[in-house]
This record gives structure tokens, C-alpha cells and sequence, in this order.
């Protein structure tokens, strides 16, 4: 069967982080029993199975994976009240992280086997977006071997410091979860947490390290256009409602 190489885009706004997580399920979900229907089906009645990416940002919000921490969040239930923040256990890798306004948060809900099959190299993918899309606006990132995301001073790392975070499940070669790139992003409330368990590392955004705001939309502009080139691939705006 030819690989789908075309992933519908949307855009969902601000939305709450349990909305947004039930719908990337259902999307999730779906492409699971296409591809366990295609697996009993005779070659010529398979059917594609579709690609996904979303963008959205979430009201503030702490998201704990399956192999963190909880001691990393460092306030109680009353501070995160106070914060106006919500806590949430979830199902991907990775540790801790805060999600809120003024963030790109990308969920890439993708069936690998449209692709290719190597989670390692989806995870730099999605990195090396993130890398272009920060060069375009004169800003030099990259990788810190051994961590996950998009570091400033990567190489010397005298002052190293978290652009973008990753947290990722992949289940029978299907991805959900994805990044979290701080662009305007208040970086106080990373202040109430251990980011990603990682304590001796600074977290900031493109703003801070310009010195200026920049519109979302220019920068998930460059973002998508990033992640087409990279993956091969023809990302078309959905033009239906999915979501009910």
C-alpha cells in the first residue's frame, strides 16, 4: 500500500489541555483500528491511514509523564491554585513540564509507517524544525547529547538553556504528545517546577532571547513549513470540523 505522505493540519486556539488530549486520542485511536482493519483485510481493500498535526496553546497548565517525578512540581495543590494552573499525570515519556499561553505546543499524530519507522529519528525531526525555524530569526540552537528538546548554548553550555521541550508516546508506529517551544511564554511559572527533572538548566523563550514578542502565527508559519521539508511531506488545513 503507498505511503500517505499528506498531514491534515488544525489549529486549535487556546484549549484546555484534557479537551485537547481526549481529541489527539481520538485521533490516536482511530488510526490504530485502521491499521488493525488493514491488517485483516486483503491487499487491495486496505484503506490509507490519515497523518495529523495540531497546534494550540493550553491555559496554564503542569503535564507529568509516565517515568517522572512528582516531587519535581514544587508547589501544592493550594499554590497551584493561587497560580491558577491545573496538574496533570499523562502518558507520554519525559518528566515534568508547564504548558500555557503564548506557547507553540505541537501535537504531530502521525502513522510512522507513512514515513518511516524510527522513533529516534522522528524525535530529531521534530528538533531539527525547531532548530531551522530559530535560525531563521538569527538564533543558533541545537541538541545537548543525552537530553531531549532544543538547547541554546548547546556547545559550550556555559548558560544552557531549554527552547523547546519534548514528550512523546508511540504506539504500533502511530505518535501522539509531541513539543512545547516558548515563544511569548510567561517563564515565571517554570519556577514551580524541576523542567524535565533537570535542575541545573534554564528554561527561556524566544522572546527573552530577542528581546521582543513575536506573532505566533509567523512563527508556526516557518514552523510547518519546517516540518513538511523534513518529513517529505504535503501538509493541507483541514477543512472539516473533527472534532465532534
Amino acid at each position: 500500500m503507498l505511503q500517505n505522505k499528506e498531514i491534515q493540519f488544525e489549529q486549535l486556539g487556546l484549549i484546555d489541555y484534557k479537551e485537547a488530549w481526549e481529541y489527539q486520542e481520538k485521533l490516536f485511536n482511530e488510526i490504530l483500528e485502521l491499521k488493525s482493519q488493514n491488517r485483516k483485510a486483503p491487499e487491495d481493500a486496505q484503506v490509507q491511514t490519515p497523518n495529523y498535526l495540531l497546534f494550540c496553546s493550553h491555559p496554564h497548565v503542569y503535564t507529568l509523564g509516565k517515568s517522572g517525578h512528582e516531587e519535581n512540581l514544587l508547589i501544592d495543590e493550594e499554590g497551584l491554585k493561587a497560580k491558577g494552573a491545573t496538574f496533570y499525570k499523562i502518558n507520554r515519556g519525559g518528566d515534568i513540564t508547564y504548558h500555557g499561553p503564548g506557547q507553540i505546543v505541537g501535537y504531530p499524530i502521525l502513522d510512522l509507517d507513512n514515513f518511516f519507522t524510527d522513533i529516534h529519528k522522528y524525535l530529531r525531526l521534530l528538533e531539527e524544525a525547531v532548530i531551522l525555524t530559530l535560525e531563521e530569526y538569527g538564533i543558533t540552537t541545537g541538541r545537548i547529547p543525552g537530553l531531549t528538546g532544543v538547547w541554546l548554548d548547546h556547545e559550550a553550555q556555559v548558560n544552557p538553556r531549554k527552547i523547546c521541550a519534548m514528550g512523546v508516546k508511540c504506539s504500533r508506529w502511530v505518535t501522539m504528545h509531541g513539543f512545547a517551544f516558548n515563544i511569548n511564554t510567561d517563564l515565571n511559572y517554570f519556577s514551580n517546577i524541576v523542567p524535565c527533572g533537570i535542575s541545573d538548566k534554564k528554561v527561556t523563550s524566544l522572546a527573552q532571547e530577542l528581546g521582543y514578542e513575536v506573532p505566533l502565527a509567523e512563527v508556526e508559519e516557518k514552523l510547518r513549513k519546517h516540518i513538511a521539508n523534513l518529513f517529505e511531506a504535503t501538509i493541507i488545513t483541514a477543512t472539516h470540523e473533527k472534532r465532534h
